[in-house]
C-alpha cells in the first residue's frame, strides 16, 4: 500500500510539472526541508537548501516567462522533454528504497508519461490560443496553469490519493482532446 500511495504522489506531482516544471520540485523540496517528508535515498538532494533555493528561483523565472509573448510558445517546445524528465525524477524520489529497476520503470512510465501528456496538452492549448487570440489569451492560460501547478502540488503532498484521482480524470480529458485534434492538424498540414 505504501508504494501505491507513493506512486499516486509521484503521478500527481508529475502532472503538476506538466503545468509548470519547477513548481512541484520546489513544493517537494519545501516539504522535505520543513515538513515530515522523506525522499528516496539517491534523490535526497532534492530536500537540501541549495536545491530549494534553485527550484525557487527557477519557479519564479518560469512563471514570469510565460507572461511574455512568443517566449511562452518557445518555452513549450523545450518544456515537453524537460517535464518528462522532471516528472520521472519526482516519481522516483517518492518511491522509497525499492528495486532500482522497478523504481525507474514506474517513474518513467507513470511520472514521465503523465508529465508529458499534460505538458503536450497545455502546449497545444497555448498554440491554439495564440492562433485564435494573437497571444492575448495566453496570459489567462499562464495564470490558470500556474495556479493548477500550485494547487495540484499542495494537494499531492497532503492528499495524494485524491490528487491522483483528479490527475487520472485530467489525463483522460487531455488524451481525448489531443486525439480529437490530431485529424484536424493533419488536414491542415496537407
Amino acid at each position: 500500500m505504501e508504494i501505491f500511495i507513493a506512486l499516486c504522489l509521484g503521478i500527481a506531482l508529475s502532472a503538476a510539472s506538466g503545468f509548470r516544471v519547477f513548481m512541484p520540485p520546489l513544493a517537494m523540496s519545501l516539504a522535505a526541508n520543513y515538513g515530515d517528508f522523506t525522499l528516496s535515498p539517491g534523490l535526497a538532494w532534492i530536500g537540501t537548501y541549495p536545491a530549494m533555493i534553485a527550484f525557487g528561483v527557477a519557479t519564479i523565472v518560469e512563471v514570469l516567462a510565460y507572461y511574455i509573448p512568443v517566449v511562452d510558445n518557445l518555452l513549450d517546445m523545450i518544456e515537453i522533454p524537460t517535464a518528462i524528465a522532471v516528472g520521472t525524477v519526482l516519481t522516483a524520489a517518492n518511491l522509497g528504497d525499492i528495486n532500482p529497476v522497478l523504481q525507474w520503470s514506474l517513474a518513467v512510465i507513470a511520472g514521465g508519461g503523465t508529465a508529458g501528456i499534460i505538458e503536450s496538452a497545455t502546449s497545444v492549448t497555448r498554440l491554439a490560443s495564440t492562433g485564435m487570440t494573437g497571444g492575448i489569451g495566453n496570459v489567462f492560460l499562464a495564470t490558470i496553469e500556474a495556479l493548477s501547478a500550485a494547487v495540484l502540488s499542495i494537494l499531492a503532498l497532503t492528499l495524494p490519493l485524491l490528487a491522483a484521482g483528479l490527475v487520472i480524470g485530467l489525463l483522460v480529458f487531455a488524451i481525448a482532446k489531443l486525439i480529437k485534434l490530431i485529424p484536424s492538424l493533419l488536414k491542415k498540414l496537407r
